[in-house]
């Protein structure tokens, strides 16, 4: 089965994204646990707790379907001692934050070197920030996000996120989530059924389908191989659809949250919906608008 579904807002709290993940008609969804681009927040309480354990049963959504992601300001690769102990802080945060909610994934982008340490030495420093928080947490999957690799953002290569797994001392909680506007600008080619395929192929040759825990289905206005994080509406990017129909018939991609990010929330509904068809028949139209 294909859980689909997109990143929705939880305003008023943990249990409302699930109530807005429910009304866009998705099995599927992702949420900031916090405020994203702050580095601290409220504790979550016993009832915000139990309020969002309630949602997901009420409405059908088990900790599989479900893929939270972490703070933005988080650099795990960060090359200076201090300012990587205050990531790993708050890394460890919102991993106790997932426990805390019944959460088995924690969605992140894996790091920076700044232009001050070299690509290996950040790749292990975040591979030590990954075993540094496995090993004070318990349930919680580590799952590193594929990135554009605009700046010194490392992840733009699937060897990255091979390199860096390689060092985590627990294969069994860790993985990766790949967000297709991201893969496309970094230099994988999505552009036809053949291309999509071909760079899944890819992925599991360097990476190995196993460590698949999720994917972020978004169309890109940013030009292939051009290191520029843009995400677009399905179909209306230079992606174009093709690619998401292949997704949607390839088994591989079953029993992970498939999730949109594309830029018009009030088209998400649409989309799902889109994307569910293309299990059933051939991708010759667009989602209507």
């Amino acid at each position: 089965m294909k859980y689909i579904g997109a990143h929705v807002s939880a305003a008023g709290g943990a249990a409302q994204a699930v109530v807005r993940a429910h009304e866009i008609g998705a099995n599927a969804f992702a949420l900031f646990t916090k405020n994203q681009r702050q580095w601290h927040a409220k504790p979550l309480s016993d009832e915000a707790i139990a309020s969002f354990k309630t949602a997901c049963q009420r409405y059908g959504f088990g900790p599989g379907q479900i893929l939270p992601h972490d703070s933005y300001l988080i650099n795990l690769g960060h090359p200076d001692d201090t300012a990587l102990k205050k990531c790993r802080a708050a890394f460890l945060d919102e991993f106790q934050r997932c426990e805390q909610l019944g959460l088995t994934l924690l969605n992140f982008h894996p790091g920076s070197h700044l232009r001050k340490i070299s690509e290996r030495e950040c790749l292990a420093r975040i591979a030590e920030s990954i075993n540094d928080v496995l090993s004070r947490t318990r349930n919680v999957t580590a799952v590193i996000e594929n990135t554009a690799g605009q700046g010194t953002n490392l992840g733009h290569r699937f060897e990255h996120l091979a390199e860096i797994i390689a060092q985590v001392d627990d294969k069994s909680r860790v993985g990766v989530c790949i967000d297709t506007c991201h893969a496309f600008a970094a230099g994988y080619d999505l552009r036809t059924r053949e291309a999509t395929l071909a760079t899944l192929d890819e992925l599991d040759a360097v990476v190995g389908f196993e460590y698949l825990r999720g994917m972020h289905l978004n169309d890109a206005k940013s030009a292939f191989g051009s290191r520029v994080d843009r995400h677009h509406c399905l179909g209306e990017g230079n992606i174009g659809l093709d690619a998401f129909a292949a997704l949607m018939r390839d088994p591989r991609l079953d029993g992970i949250p498939l999730i949109l990010e594309t830029i018009e929330p009030d088209r998400w509904s649409e989309e799902i919906d889109w994307l569910r068809a293309q299990q059933r028949q051939p991708a010759d139209l667009a989602p209507s608008h």
